[in-house]
């Protein structure tokens, strides 16, 4: 799309609503209204700090009317199908860690495993179809999913070098969560500190309510198209900075928490965010970036630490240099911690999968700890306590 063919148009929070009503024919019920509030930092941040370029304000606009109009589906599905609620969210495995710990591929290859309910990207991205959707035929949310990847990544190539997407693999419920608009999904995007910040000073509490809402309409599609599974697979860095939160709404979860020294973590991650901030913003400080991520995290795994410490039996730790040499054998031991045996049927699926997503068929992930304003020592002090513990 070239900078002339991208539409203008008005991000504020009145407009957005309207525009969401509009789009779905009149409806008008939102859900809980624990979304306003941040929604609107959200919208003040991105006017005010983000410098959104034309694509990057379009691209904004665009995320939050389709929160709000799978907001709105969400309800009008609920209403009349109200056995949605219904649905047991049972004991779910839940995989957090820093980015570039492993997680994802631990996540994909137990997502093998039918007798898990893993969010697919083109779930997580849009939950709600259309309500003329009948459940036959190819979901258009995927044919969705499949031209927004394409979008991204000729926007920017690099992306594909740092996170496998795939429109209907296992992807990470955080973009469900954006859907309640508590999350870290526009601090990914653009830089929107007062939004970060009002997020970490707040009960994410609602956020975690409707990620439950959000499961219980997801497991009832999956059934609807036949699928029988016994529980949920979920994974999300996000969880480290409020993993007591998901403790209380799903009590009954079973964390495993992958590891690997912040030293190799934290660059990459702080790469991965900004290769997502140029897509929207002509004006990035790689140094920006790197400052605000590694601080979330470090925050993020001090409060996972001080959780761990009040339910130590809710934790299994996987360390990524076990997962890289022997992942089965690491797979194994979540298996004996979350209670289900390890079948052979999981075990050969595992294998296709392993045979299918070798590392060297992505390009290298290139960066270094300079690029965004790091020092070994810096990273050491600020990560002391999780290094001790865990390396």
């Amino acid at each position: 799309m070239t900078e002339q063919a991208i539409p203008e148009v008005e991000l504020s929070v009145e407009g957005l609503l309207a525009a969401a009503i509009e789009a779905t024919g009149g409806l008008t019920d939102f859900g809980d209204d624990s979304f306003r509030e941040p929604l609107a930092v959200l919208v003040k941040a991105l006017n005010e700090e983000a410098q959104l370029n034309a694509g990057g304000r379009f691209g904004q606009y665009q995320r939050i009317l389709n929160s709000l109009i799978i907001r709105l589906r969400v309800e009008a599905w609920i209403a009349r199908h109200p056995e949605i609620l219904d649905e047991q969210v049972l004991a779910p495995v839940v995989i957090i860690g820093l980015q570039r710990t492993g997680s994802t591929y631990t996540h994909r290859i137990l997502a093998s495993d039918r007798r898990f309910y893993a969010p697919l990207w083109y779930e997580v991205r849009n939950p709600a179809p259309e309500l003329d959707w009948d459940f036959s035929g190819k979901d258009p949310r995927i044919t969705s999913a499949e031209a927004e990847i394409a979008a991204m990544l000729e926007a920017n190539p690099e992306i594909a070098a740092i996170h496998p997407m795939d429109p209907v693999g296992a992807d990470e419920d955080i973009l469900l969560l954006e859907h309640s608009f508590y999350s870290t999904i526009p601090d990914a995007f653009c830089n929107v500190p007062s939004y970060g910040a009002w997020i970490d000073s707040h009960d994410n509490t609602p956020g975690y309510v409707y990620l439950k809402r959000l499961l219980q309409f997801l497991q009832w599609q999956k059934k609807r198209n036949g699928q029988q599974a016994e529980r949920w697979l979920l994974k999300t860095p996000h969880h480290l900075h409020h993993i007591a939160t998901l403790l209380k709404v799903f009590p009954d979860a079973k964390v495993v928490q992958t590891h690997r020294d912040p030293l190799q973590t934290i660059p990459s991650a702080a790469s991965m965010n900004y290769n997502l901030w140029i897509m929207c913003s002509d004006a990035v400080d790689p140094k920006v970036v790197g400052e605000q991520w590694a601080n979330k995290y470090a925050r993020g795994t001090l409060h996972t630490m001080a959780t761990r410490e009040q339910q130590p039996e809710a934790f299994l730790d996987v360390w990524y240099k076990d997962t890289i040499s022997d992942p089965l054998k690491s797979m194994e031991r979540v298996y004996d911690f979350i209670g289900m045996p390890f079948t052979a049927e999981a075990r050969d699926a595992m294998e296709r999968y392993r045979e299918d997503n070798q590392r060297d068929a992505r390009p290298a992930h290139e960066y270094t700890l300079e690029q965004f304003g790091f020092s070994e020592q810096q990273l050491k002090d600020m990560f002391a306590d999780y290094r001790a513990k865990y390396l």
